[in-house]
């Protein structure tokens, strides 16, 4: 995974089944931050359809991003969640900077050391304030599991214990895809991580694999863990899997954002991933997180 307006369009439901009262995120309505500054030049560079693509897809409630990147996290993070709020919308934050981030991939970075961690997380904490926010807490982290393992559930189970401090934000601790890591296995994991004290776990994180999928995934987790709910990035999922995770060709954007899935126990389909942003230089992509729009054209035109 790599980082990274008008109301959410729903999705149509897939079941009859309503979406439970008691969702964390029902009938929430998700932010649309517009455009980050390489998108806005990219659109700008195009014509007739395909400049309306790309606006079009700018104006799809989707993740902010906060990482290693991010200079001052906490103003960084009041600027998302003020906007959202004057919009009477709620923001989807992803946090990534736990120490190894990506293991050494094309996203390798993160937080020096577990105490820079924790400092690092409450500074995104204190940036959301009292203020009502989704955290999509640190893809990948469990089903790499690099380093030492203990050390990193440790790590997660105390950012999730500092983020949920404040009522208004809902966290959501990564659990991988369907074809990474057995439901059992990493229902163990999110267990060990403290998924107790989240909202729940999130599913297909910049990843392809169809909505279908990890909701069987998905409800086999949750049994496992006595009936967590959980969210799904729908972001690049409309042709279901290519070949490999890396940029790959022929995808297409899935399910618009909406906390209203009718499927009881998911909380939200979400667009985490912000498509067009590469996944890292593989299959002719720039680096990871660069913003691309041949390939951001091609998600829409597939849909």
């Amino acid at each position: 995974p790599t980082p990274t307006g008008p109301t959410p369009t729903a999705a149509t439901p897939t079941s009859s089944s309503p979406a439970p009262t008691d969702a964390a995120l029902a009938g929430l309505s998700l932010y649309a931050a517009g455009p980050s500054a390489a998108q806005a030049t990219a659109t700008a560079a195009y014509r007739g359809a395909d400049a309306a693509l790309l606006t079009e897809l700018a104006g799809v409630p989707t993740a902010t991003w906060f990482g290693s990147w991010s200079s001052d996290v906490t103003q960084a993070a009041r600027t998302v969640v003020t906007a959202a709020a004057a919009s009477g919308t709620v923001p989807v934050l992803g946090a990534y900077d736990v120490p190894d981030t990506d293991c050494g991939g094309y996203s390798a970075g993160g937080a020096s050391s577990p105490a820079a961690y924790r400092d690092w997380v409450q500074d995104l904490a204190d940036g959301i304030g009292t203020a009502e926010a989704v955290v999509v807490v640190e893809p990948d982290a469990l089903a790499q599991l690099c380093g030492d393992p203990a050390a990193r559930y440790a790590m997660l189970d105390a950012a999730i214990d500092v983020l949920e401090a404040n009522p208004g934000t809902h966290t959501y601790l990564d659990a991988g895809n369907p074809t990474w890591i057995g439901a059992q296995e990493m229902a163990g994991r999110l267990r060990a991580a403290g998924v107790a004290d989240a909202d729940g776990f999130a599913l297909n994180v910049s990843n392809v694999e169809t909505t279908a999928s990890n909701l069987a995934y998905g409800r086999t987790v949750s049994a496992a863990l006595g009936g967590a709910s959980f969210v799904i990035d729908t972001s690049r999922d409309g042709n279901g899997p290519g070949t490999g995770w890396c940029n790959p060709a022929g995808r297409a954007v899935g399910e618009r954002p909406t906390t209203l899935t009718g499927q009881a126990g998911v909380d939200a389909y979400l667009w985490v991933k912000r498509p067009g942003e590469s996944d890292g230089t593989c299959n002719g992509g720039p680096a990871a997180g660069t913003f691309w729009p041949e390939y951001a054209l091609g998600l829409m035109r597939a849909r």
